[in-house]
């Protein structure tokens, strides 16, 4: 198809169980796809696996009490303080039963207006209307209520999170403060539930004087027999009500494996990787969907590195503004294929922003497969590294 561009094809697979051999299954799954639908797998494609099927086939679960025995044996029981979590049901309700069971109290801080990724608890003019200032301003709950009332339902979800995560660890308190070391007049032992700023929230707690640890320093070994990730707690999410999916270990190999059985089968050299959520964000309800602690924690060697590309409207409306037609076509195609090596901070790469090329597919791959009823836990990206010079 030598006038497409960038194809990105949800594929449709078998609902992969613990046990179930991954790598055959997406082959299997790839050909089937390709004779069914008329298309052939080709050198550089990339073949993109969400990390739920990974860490499922893998059986990378635990249970509520066993995180808790980790939470107890690294902070001895007694009162605990969690500061930032996330307001949410999947990533962090469970999470969040867990720990109150590994603690004898239980103090809860959490960030306002909203979360780290942009779940509200209200809206920033609610600040403006009560001259709070929310850099500063820090409050018990009987104080937060008294100011802004009970008007902190989830726009989409209609969940009150304060009411919510108090039902999950009764007789929790919950404090707000955007400040962390504000949890340590409760408590000195704190664990940060914080995603991408956990380790500047982790630095500042313990300059502070806190014992403190990251949710990924929770469940990164097996535990009574349980599943464990180099990224402990985080990128977990609700399995049942009282177990959590964690984030897929050992994902490097799984991809080398997948890409060397891609080549026996093919002839061809496919590019792999794991995906997690995408790093885009919501313009209406103002929420990051990065939940996860990486968008691919592993990928092949040919999606490492960023784009190095040139802005062709720019050249078109500047370089070649008084050139038309196949004349400049041709001369467009010629700037790309004689461009640099290295363009950052050319005017002529203006606003192509060079973010990795593992994040930029795996962006795509979750917004193609999404995390609802398509049923394509596998995307087959074709012609990403190809350009209009390659026409």
């Amino acid at each position: 198809m030598p006038n497409t561009g960038v194809i990105a094809r949800g594929i449709v697979t078998p609902i992969f169980k613990q046990g179930d051999d991954l790598i055959a299954l997406i082959c299997d799954s790839l050909f089937n796809a390709a004779e069914r639908d008329g298309f052939t797998l080709n050198h550089g494609d990339i073949v993109a696996v969400t990390e739920a099927v990974v860490g499922r086939t893998q059986g990378n679960y635990a249970t509520c009490s066993q995180i808790a025995q980790d939470i107890r044996a690294k902070f001895g029981g007694g009162t605990l303080g969690i500061v930032f979590p996330i307001l949410s049901r999947n990533r962090f309700a469970t999470v969040l039963t867990a720990i109150a069971q590994g603690c004898d109290n239980l103090i809860i801080q959490l960030s306002y207006p909203a979360d780290e990724v942009g779940n509200k608890l209200l809206d920033i003019s609610a600040c403006d209307e009560k001259n709070v200032n929310p850099y500063t301003d820090s409050f018990t709950e009987a104080q937060f209520r008294e100011i802004f009332g009970m008007n902190t339902i989830h726009t989409f979800t209609g969940i009150d999170y304060i009411e919510y995560y108090k039902s999950l660890a009764p007789g929790c308190a919950i404090v707000f403060s955007n400040d962390p070391t504000h949890i340590l007049r409760y408590s000195n032992n704190v664990l940060c539930c914080d995603i991408h700023t956990r380790m500047r929230t982790q630095a500042r707690i313990k300059k502070a004087g806190g014992y403190c640890l990251r949710l990924d320093e929770i469940m990164t070994g097996p535990v009574s027999g349980s599943g464990y990730s180099e990224y402990g707690l985080l990128g977990s999410n609700k399995a049942t009500e009282d177990s959590v999916k964690l984030f897929p270990r050992d994902t490097k190999p799984f991809v080398t494996s997948l890409q060397a059985e891609l080549k026996r089968r093919t002839g061809q050299t496919l590019e792999v990787m794991v995906y997690g959520d995408g790093g885009f964000k919501d313009p209406v309800g103002g929420i990051w969907e990065l939940a996860d602690p990486a968008i691919s924690p592993a990928y092949t060697e040919g999606l490492s590195g960023t784009p190095n590309e040139l802005k062709i409207k720019y050249i078109a409306d500047n370089d070649l503004a008084d050139v038309s037609g196949d004349e400049l076509t041709e001369k467009i195609r010629d700037r790309i294929r004689n461009k640099d090596m290295n363009l950052v901070g050319r005017m002529t790469a203006e606003g192509t922003t060079p973010r990795r090329i593992h994040d930029l597919v795996g962006s795509l791959c979750d917004l193609v497969s999404g995390s609802g009823d398509r049923g394509t836990p596998v995307v087959l990206v074709q012609n990403y590294f190809k350009n209009y010079a390659d026409n």
